[in-house]
């Protein structure tokens, strides 16, 4: 209905201002906040772009993780030229064709409808009032000049005071701590430093609590140790971020007879299990005596750990959201000469995507293993068998993934990026096979452990 109103109120051919905009409703983005998945966020994203465009006439562009092509992950990417441009393109350039309704714009221009992690916008002063120096921070913080990835920032002067200004696109995988901390070091080498710094609207929670994990050294801070959350559990409320979803929620899902997830969500899974497995270990040999010597390296392992558990949970949704873009390519008309065209072009750009996840799978279950070997040589020899158990499920996630692997490139009409993926995921095999030995020989020799 809010997309209806603005489409009837609002006309682009006489609107000026400020913002890049494409439409009247310009961009509509989906959060998985609390008991909802990024994939259940896809879904109903592609289900609103698909009546967006069907029943008000709309053109509408699927972006981030919603996104049917790469090219169209980036806002800005989508919007390139605004409404103008794309009121000539959008007929004439077939990359501009929208994914759902007519390759034409109405007064009410086009939507962009997607799914994203929740955006924090964060400022943080400095104790100088030389903006070019937030400048130069700010360039070396932000992704697009090299910086973190998921930062995106500006150096400005604000009431006398230089500020970097920033967009963390994705907390989960560049938290706010490290961003503040770059701006720490690059601050002082300019002999300055970090003054105070704000908040802009809202924040989820789990950044909070990632925020006072890092900077207090509180290893394995759970969400119920906050007095706050277990009262409201207590109370029978939610009163904290849940994961995307339970585990007993996940098998089911995997039992529905749908056809997402799949093996390469339930290989992300089980690598992601595999990491966990690996911080715990490391955790168990944190603090006690007997591993003083070892006490440094547990903690780089727990770190690496958790680094491979949350790249790992994420795949599994990405897994579900990369099928769910070739199933969607597969049912791209195909008529006409054109459009069967288009319709291959499509389906091989979903092929490379869903490629690309069991890829970054294996790699990272890869990893897993290796940090397994770690913690199975070096570790609480008590948990010698969860270090074991760590390596055999990450082991599993790389043989699953492997196969969604090798199941694409034989669909793939592109024949060297074929070639290459099966190249890689042979060697990713073959290392993480040697690699899982070498772990349950460590556990042989030294908790006489067999298997």
């Amino acid at each position: 209905a809010a997309i209806a109103k603005a489409a009837e109120l609002i006309d682009l051919d006489r609107h000026t201002g400020e913002h890049p905009r494409l439409g009247a409703t310009d961009v509509v983005p989906f959060i998985p906040i609390r008991d909802a998945t990024m994939a259940d966020c896809v879904a109903i994203a592609r289900r609103l772009g698909e009546r967006v465009g069907r029943e008000l006439n709309i053109p509408v562009y699927l972006y981030e993780a919603a996104a049917t092509r790469p090219d169209r992950e980036n806002l800005e990417n989508v919007r390139r030229g605004q409404y103008e441009a794309l009121k000539v393109e959008i007929e004439t350039n077939a990359d501009r064709k929208p994914d759902f309704g007519p390759a034409k714009l109405g007064r009410a221009g086009a939507t962009v409808i997607g799914a994203r992690p929740f955006l924090v916008a964060y400022n943080v002063y400095l104790n100088t009032s030389d903006v070019e120096i937030a400048k130069k921070i700010a360039k070396a913080l932000r992704h697009s000049s090299g910086g973190l990835r998921y930062v995106k920032a500006l150096g400005l002067l604000v009431e006398g005071q230089a500020q970097v200004s920033m967009n963390l696109t994705d907390f989960g995988k560049t938290p706010i701590y490290r961003a503040v901390e770059m701006i720490r070091r690059e601050a002082a080498r300019y002999g300055c430093a970090i003054a105070r710094s704000e908040l802009v609207g809202m924040i989820p929670q789990a950044a909070l609590m990632d925020a006072a994990q890092w900077y207090l050294q509180l290893d394995g801070l759970q969400s119920d140790q906050i007095l706050e959350n277990k009262l409201a559990q207590a109370a029978g409320q939610a009163g904290t971020s849940r994961p995307e979803s339970s585990s007993a929620d996940f098998v089911d899902a995997l039992a529905a007879g749908t056809a997402t997830p799949g093996g390469g969500a339930a290989a992300a899974y089980a690598g992601s299990m595999a990491a966990g497995l690996v911080a715990m270990v490391a955790r168990l040999t944190i603090g006690k005596k007997k591993y003083a010597d070892v006490e440094a390296e547990m903690r780089s392992v727990v770190e690496a750990a958790e680094l491979l558990r949350a790249q790992l949970s994420t795949a599994v949704a990405e897994d579900s959201v990369a099928f769910e873009a070739v199933m969607a390519a597969m049912k791209l008309p195909k008529d006409s000469e054109s459009e069967k065209a288009a319709r291959v072009e499509a389906v091989e750009r979903a092929t490379h995507g869903a490629t690309d996840v069991p890829l970054r799978v294996a790699r990272a279950a890869l990893n897993v293993i290796d940090q397994a070997a770690v913690v199975a040589a070096k570790g609480n020899i008590n948990a010698a068998s969860d270090a074991g158990s760590a390596a055999h499920l990450a082991l599993a996630a790389v043989k699953a993934a492997a196969l969604n692997v090798r199941t694409n490139a034989a669909g793939a009409t592109d024949k060297t990026a074929a070639s290459a993926w099966l190249a890689e995921i042979g060697r990713i095999e073959q290392r993480a096979q040697e690699a899982a030995s070498a772990v349950a020989k460590i556990n042989s020799e030294r908790a006489g452990l067999t298997g």
